[in-house]
């Protein structure tokens, strides 16, 4: 199987062109083999290229761990621009079918060569249903989480994927080892979801750790940096565009008035490719 090594901000991937290749049945099993740091090539997460009748191609994503999340944000970036590269597309603007809908990446070329990728996330989905969370009243803003016997107050917000935003004084001692697997299969949460640690340097910078449902601490998450920033503005702490500061980098964050949409920008980088045996 050939592949290509991609990361966006150290969040890294494996790149699947399955209109060339032929992948075994089973890719929940494939991607638990391939992701895994010590016995395969190592990655956040299993990105594969297929074909789609609603949009220019579709994407599918799988977790170390085996289970299939809805959408990507630093995944979507790194296949917009695999997909672009490797001519499957010739449009900087890329139609991406994904579980949580059409996802609209947008490359940012310079000289002739991709320097960026700003995609449309869409609307973030704010009733508790959407998200999917048990209980009742939405928006789910600053509600207590019980966890091991302590109380969290968390925003939460789905971003084509469950998010658990919770807001701290200092992020890097946020335990977010211990809270965040916890909080992601907590009983509130049906499908688990994804947790986010933010610390509001100003208005207009947030500071964030993740745990990534069925990943565990990423060094990025470009839906968390889009969920982070929508809970900014539902709790009042800070404006619409937020530069969100990740381990590696920086992502910038816009919730649009005009349409509701949430923007990201942010890079996605080519690291190796080379051929796996089946």
């Amino acid at each position: 199987m050939r592949f290509v090594k991609m990361h966006g901000l150290g969040n890294d991937f494996i790149v699947v062109n399955a209109l060339e290749e032929k992948l075994p049945a089973d890719l929940n099993e494939l991607a638990r083999r391939v992701c895994h740091r010590r016995f395969g090539i190592g990655a956040d997460g299993l990105i594969i290229v297929l074909p789609s009748t609603q949009a220019d191609l579709r994407m599918r994503i799988f977790n170390p761990d085996g289970s299939e999340p809805e959408m990507c944000g630093n995944g979507i970036r790194c296949f917009a621009r695999y997909v672009y590269e490797t001519g499957l597309v010739r449009e900087p603007e890329i139609r991406v079918e994904t579980l949580a809908g059409i996802i609209k990446p947008r490359l940012i070329l310079q000289e002739g060569g991709v320097t960026g990728v700003r995609v449309d996330m869409g609307e973030p989905r704010l009733e508790r249903e959407k998200i999917p969370m048990t209980g009742s009243g939405s928006p789910v803003v600053d509600e207590p989480v019980v966890v091991d016997g302590g109380i969290w107050r968390g925003t939460c917000v789905s971003m084509g994927n469950p998010h658990c935003v919770f807001f701290v004084e200092n992020v890097a001692e946020a335990p977010v080892t211990t809270v965040g697997p916890a909080v992601e299969n907590h009983p509130l949460f049906p499908q688990r979801t994804n947790v986010e640690f933010i610390e509001v340097l100003n208005r207009s910078e947030l500071k964030m750790r993740v745990w990534e449902r069925g990943a565990g601490e990423t060094m990025a998450c470009g839906t968390g940096a889009c969920a982070a920033a929508v809970a900014g503005v539902l709790t009042g702490r800070s404006n619409r565009k937020v530069t969100v500061h990740l381990v590696a980098g920086d992502l910038e964050i816009e919730w649009s008035p005009e349409n509701n949409h949430v923007y990201m920008t942010g890079p996605a980088v080519t690291v190796f490719q080379g051929d796996y045996p089946l």
